[in-house]
This record gives C-alpha cells, structure tokens and sequence, in this order.
C-alpha cells in the first residue's frame, strides 16, 4: 500500500541550539519578534538570553503563559495582539513547553474579526476558518515530552465549559524547532517525568494508530526504545546534559511520528482525566498504557510486529509496560486515581467515540462491544 509522510518543520538540535535564533529568523525573513514564555522563565535567565540575542529584534514579551492555556486566560492576550494588527511582529518565538508553544499557536492565526471569540465559536462547532493573517512560528521547547514544536495542533482548555479544543491549521506548523537540552538542565523531576512519559505515549500511540505508515513507525519505535532505555537513568540524574540530550531526541522523534498519525485511545482518555480528575497531562496520557496495549495487541498482525519491534514479545508487553511506569512512581490503574469500575468503562466507552480515539486500531471492534 502506498503511505505519505509530511513534515514542514526545520529542526535544529544540540546543546546550544537557542544562539542559532537569529540566524534563523533571519532565514524565515522576520525583522521582528514576539517572545512568548512562561512566568518562571525571567528568574531562570531565558528571557535575558532572548533579548541578548535579539537585541532591538525583540518586539515584545508575553510572560505570563500558565499550564493548559484556557480560553478565559488567552482572550484578552489575543485580542491585545491583533487589536493592534499584530505588525510589531513578523514572528513568534515560543520559549517554554507544551502550553508556551500551544499559546502560540493560537495566538499566531487571526481570525476575520481579531477576536479571539471567533476562533472559539469555530473551534467548538468543530470547523476550521481562514486565518486572514498568519505569523511565522520558531518553537524552542524547554521540556523534553509534548513533540509540539514539530506538529500543527494546539490544545485550547474551557474549565468552565468542561472542554478541550484541539487547533489546527495549515498555518499553525512551526516553521523551525531549536531543540537545545542546556534549556532542560532547570526542569525539576516533576516535570521531567511528565514529559518523558507524554513522549513514550505519543510514539505509543502513533504505532496503535490507523494512520501509522512505515516512517512514523521507524520514528517511534526509536522514540519508545531510547525513552525506556533513558528517562529511569535521567530521573536519577536530572542535571546529566547527555541523558537530558537523548530524552530530548526522543522526544524530537516521537513528535515526528505522530505528527503524522495524531495520538489515539489513551490521549482521548486522558483529556477527561484531565477535566474531571485534574491529573497533569504526561500521566494522564501514559496511566492507561498497558491497559490499551492489552487492548491493541491481536487486532492488526502489522501493528503487532512493529508493537513487538518496540517493547518485545506481547505476551508479556503489558505486564512489563506497567512494571516500567509503575517503577517511575506512576500508578497504572483507574482505581488509583478515584475512577471505579463502572466510570472507567464509560470513560473508555466515550473516549473511543473521540477523534482521538477513532484512531485507535482497535475502535471498530471496541464500539461495537
């Protein structure tokens, strides 16, 4: 069968990789930038080591970007931004992890009006619009898990709704990605765990995934390889530069692999975890594991043996899955967690019904059950 693999973005890689900014906003023919980053990034020296770089490049500074960025924290910052017709920037460079990058995202497209409603309004009615402008995107991830510095979607959070938006676009693709584990070295163990266990979910789910192709697939089951083999060691040893590289290129990898694949029945699952159970995303996504790979194994002979390629023999895959996760301090139940039997069958039940979870190989014999 035929397969097609994309993805737009350049990746510069290595410690030391952030100095290469100017050089490349320079390539993508941006005068000027927005840096957009997190609160803590001015005590840890990111926001200085921006301005130095960039100098009177710098157009602005958004500091102020918070865990899962929610609809209610993110509309006035966009209205602001395109109120003024976001000409100060020509580009945006996203310092931070998953939700810097995801503020971003959504920041970098303008809907018709400026308003940040707009885009709201169409993303709940689950259609796409026409940005009627766009600004170029730099991602510079200071976590080593999301891969979002190499796809297209962002996650847009309305608590008050009890809701997940997911964005994308065309537009909405970073153009370049500077993966630098020297920006890694500050990340305490909390997060470091988060986001290694987000990194080996995402290459997981990209193989249990009806869209996985013979590309996606050599990127993820390095992914899985290089995570199981390093994030143990990297946990023992959070200012290791080597180790934090290798989680970093993992990290890299498995974003290739389901940039072209989207995540599955575990990420659909962890979305309401998230909402309902307030449980952070990299352990919401990775508790349900095993469980979906018990489910997975036996419904596609090729996804067995790229599944086998990545973990073993399946036999036992689950069982090992779990004593992987669980020796990192996770627990791998719903029980553990507060959900009991009853809630957790209807929350899978409901999470095969996602977009995310029809992408999991075994959705069709699953719903029918």
């Amino acid at each position: 069968m035929s397969h097609e693999y994309f993805n737009p973005v350049r990746s510069v890689c290595g410690a030391g990789a952030l100095s290469s900014l100017p050089q490349v906003l320079a390539d993508l023919g941006a005068r000027r930038a927005l840096l957009v980053t997190f609160p803590e990034a001015r005590s840890l020296g990111l926001v200085r080591r921006v301005e130095q770089l960039l100098g009177a490049q710098l157009a602005g500074v958004i500091d102020d970007v918070k865990p899962n960025p929610d609809v209610a924290e993110l509309r006035d910052v966009y209205d602001d931004f395109w109120r003024g017709g976001g000409q100060a920037a020509e580009a945006i460079v996203a310092v931070g992890g998953g939700s810097a990058i995801d503020t971003a995202k959504a920041l970098m497209v303008a809907t018709a009006s400026g308003r940040f409603d707009e885009m709201v309004a169409a993303l709940a009615a689950g259609r796409g619009f026409q940005p009627a402008q766009a600004r170029t995107l730099v991602a510079v991830p200071t976590t080593a898990g999301t891969g979002s510095e190499v796809t297209p979607w962002a996650t847009i959070w309305d608590r008050g709704a009890q809701k997940k938006y997911s964005l994308h676009l065309p537009q909405t693709w970073p153009r370049a990605a500077l993966i630098d584990a020297e920006l890694m070295l500050s990340l305490p163990a909390s997060v470091t765990l988060q986001s290694g266990l987000d990194a080996l979910s995402h290459a997981l789910e990209s193989i249990w995934n009806v869209h996985a192709n013979p590309v996606s697939d050599t990127f993820a089951v390095a992914a899985v390889h290089e995570v199981l083999d390093t994030l143990p060691r990297l946990m023992r040893r959070l200012d290791d530069l080597a180790l934090r590289d290798r989680m970093a290129t993992a990290a890299l990898k498995a974003g290739l692999a389901f940039s072209n694949t989207r995540t599955a029945l575990a990420h659909s699952i962890s979305y309401e975890m998230t909402l309902r159970h307030g449980l952070p995303h990299g352990i919401a996504c990775s508790f349900s594991l095993p469980m979906v790979l018990q489910r997975a194994t036996g419904q596609r002979g090729d996804r067995d043996a790229v599944l086998e390629r990545a973990l073993g023999p399946l036999d036992a895959a689950p069982r090992r899955l779990a004593a992987f996760i669980e020796g990192l301090g996770v627990k791998t139940r719903f029980a553990d967690y507060g959900v009991g039997d009853l809630e957790a069958e209807a929350m899978v039940a409901h999470a095969l019904t996602g977009a995310r979870g029809r992408n999991f190989i075994g959705q069709a014999l699953e719903a029918a059950a």
